[in-house]
């Protein structure tokens, strides 16, 4: 019998041969290649496996961030890195506190989805973010119940990154009563893609009247999380600037 691989005839046991070679290189030497081996971003996990939340696991993670420093890299501007972050579960904790502390009452975890955003610098313009973010979840039955500025310290990061760092903001959202947990992480997808769709539509009006807002537009807007389970602190920052940039992951209650 013989096997076609695309390119060639190839009698079947010849292709026997090669899967029972192949299989006897990964049980004496294991899945890694040398020949593949390149360079790459660096990555961390820390994880209780007793599924405890605890500050604990930010905390590691942090200073899993620290160790990572030389996985990343800077340009003309030292203190500029090309990006660095955290994602995490929903800091139920602090978010109800930060929202009583604005009036808000928010739902049971899970029940509630939180939005981080970067929004443009230009009041005009982030109000056309918010707006474009709020209508998205009303049309799509999630009900936005308040924003909260990310505190920040822009002290800690470099001078370009600092120049062009975009208002870091919150928005929190109710869940419909009417769908269960994997069901609101895929309208919250929608959400999330319905007001990018709009951002896109009003970046290229501007572009015919007012190219440098839609420039500033289209680099200052991004939403780099939109979930009820997870959160996302990120930036052009260096890894061990993370935490100093948002005060939040070092308060005992995130």
């Amino acid at each position: 019998m013989i096997v076609q691989d695309g390119t060639r005839t190839v009698p079947e046991e010849d292709c026997a041969r090669v899967r029972r070679a192949a299989f006897a290189r990964i049980e004496d030497k294991g899945l890694y290649l040398p020949e593949l081996e390149h360079d790459a971003c660096g990555i961390g996990v820390v994880a209780n496996i007793n599924g405890i939340v605890c500050h604990e696991v930010v905390s590691h993670g942090v200073e899993v961030l620290h160790n990572l420093a030389h996985r990343g890299a800077t340009g003309s501007d030292p203190e500029t890195g090309d990006g660095a972050g955290m994602l995490m579960l929903v800091p139920d904790k602090l978010m109800r506190r930060e929202a009583g502390n604005l009036g808000y009452e928010l739902p049971p975890r899970n029940r509630y989805a939180v939005a981080m955003a970067f929004l443009p610098r230009d009041a005009a313009l982030r109000r056309f973010c918010v707006d474009a973010l709020e209508s998205s979840a009303a049309h799509h039955g999630v009900e936005p119940i308040g924003w909260r500025d990310v505190p920040v310290n822009p002290e800690v990061i470099g001078e370009w990154a600092r120049a062009r760092m975009p208002h870091i903001a919150q928005l929190f959202l109710r869940a419909p009563n009417d769908i269960g947990e994997e069901l609101l992480e895929r309208r919250l997808y929608v959400v999330r893609k319905y007001a990018e769709a709009a951002i896109r539509r009003e970046t290229a009006r501007l572009q015919e009247t007012d190219p440098e807002a839609a420039d500033d537009l289209q680099s200052q807007w991004y939403i780099s999380s939109l979930s009820a389970r997870t959160i996302v602190y990120k930036g052009m920052l260096k890894s061990e600037q993370v935490d100093g940039f948002y005060p939040d992951l070092v308060d005992p209650d995130f």
